[in-house]
């Protein structure tokens, strides 16, 4: 007997089905849409060696938040959230520009290094303390994290005594506003931190284990996998991110705002990993998703200026973005607005063809 052709999806279907093609169509759309407003937005000019335009511009004001949305992805893929990048970047920024602005010579590279290094280890405490309360304490991570999301802002300002620290630091102006080989320094950090955490999840177990602890947590522990450590190291590893985005936050405007320093980036940092296609129920991730999304919320902010949004309305343009990108991305949704298949359901059992295999079962009552 012959078999029936297999029909296989269109090239287009296919490419549609891939869980970046809607959040780079997006991005693309958001791009074209600031041409009629700004007919050079795509030019790229060298002045003094540097290179200049928006699109430079938005990866360079996005890295920060391209940094905090890895580390949160991680924290996703395990099934929790970290709501405390926020006051993590500003302890960070307060801890590393108070010591630099105690010191004699602010240029000093010791001083600065030393600056940085403290301020980062106390981002990486901070995520131990949150991964401590979720992994070992069996403490939700909403609550978990909201405990330094609310102390860590009266922290940074106790630190910086309610005030704005400013600093004149050429070495650590470097960080978030220097450039270097003709570019903003801070795309290499960002470049060096992507690739590091693609090497270590994709080329190694560890992005495997990550998952598994996202899929289901006790299933891990009861096959040898030690969750609760695999969980302490992604909190402590987002706290990191978080640490270095505050060090680009704070080293741009050379100041330390306690106050309004990473303020509400946790949400935008969620955004980011929800429109990169990452489950917030926990499992699979996708880094470059991730990133794909944080460029998406930076051109979506850059377009709300450039289209000239009333700021009144910004936030309430920028939610419908983000809710039209979502339901772009949902399989449900596209088949019902615009017809598409969804994909082949696995073939039911066949009927049973012997009387035995065809009488009902009975069933024995005790």
């Amino acid at each position: 007997m012959s078999t029936p052709a297999v029909t296989t999806p269109s090239r287009w279907r296919a490419l549609t089905r891939h869980h970046l093609f809607w959040p780079v169509a997006v991005l693309i759309a958001l791009l074209l849409v600031n041409v009629p407003f700004t007919p050079d937005f795509f030019a790229i000019r060298m002045t003094d060696g540097h290179l200049y335009g928006s699109l430079v511009s938005i990866v360079l004001f996005g890295s920060p938040l391209i940094l905090v949305a890895v580390g949160m992805t991680l924290v996703i893929a395990t099934g929790g959230i970290d709501l405390s990048v926020g006051a993590v970047v500003a302890i960070t920024g307060a801890l590393t520009c108070s010591y630099i602005s105690d010191q004699a010579d602010q240029n000093a590279l010791a001083g600065v290094f030393l600056a940085m290094g403290i301020g980062l280890v106390a981002a990486v405490v901070c995520g131990l303390w949150n991964g401590f309360l979720v992994a070992r304490m069996g403490i939700q991570p909403i609550i978990a994290t909201l405990i330094i999301m609310v102390a860590g802002r009266g922290v940074a300002q106790l630190i910086t005594d309610g005030q704005i620290i400013t600093i004149n630091s050429e070495p650590y102006k470097l960080i978030g506003g220097g450039y270097w080989l003709t570019l903003p320094f801070s795309i290499f950090v960002v470049a060096a931190v992507v690739a590091v955490t693609v090497a270590l999840t994709r080329r190694t177990a560890l992005g495997l284990l990550v998952e598994s602890v996202g899929g289901n947590a006790e299933a891990s522990r009861l096959v040898g996998i030690r969750s609760r450590r695999i969980k302490i190291m992604v909190y402590m590893f987002c706290a990191l991110c978080a640490g270095i985005a505050g060090l680009m936050i704070s080293s741009n405007t050379s100041a330390a705002d306690g106050n309004n320093a990473g303020l509400w980036i946790e949400l935008d940092a969620i955004l980011a990993v929800v429109i990169g296609g990452t489950s917030l129920l926990g499992g699979r991730f996708s880094i470059g998703g991730t990133v794909i999304g944080a460029l998406v919320i930076q051109t979506l902010t850059t377009t709300i200026y450039t289209i000239g949004v009333p700021t009144q309305t910004n936030l309430v343009f920028k939610a419908v973005v983000v809710i039209v990108v979502c339901l772009l991305q949902s399989p449900k949704f596209r088949a019902k607005v615009f017809g598409a298949k969804g994909r082949a359901r696995t073939t039911a059992p066949a009927e049973p063809t012997t009387p035995a295999d065809a009488a009902p079962k009975m069933e024995v009552s005790r």
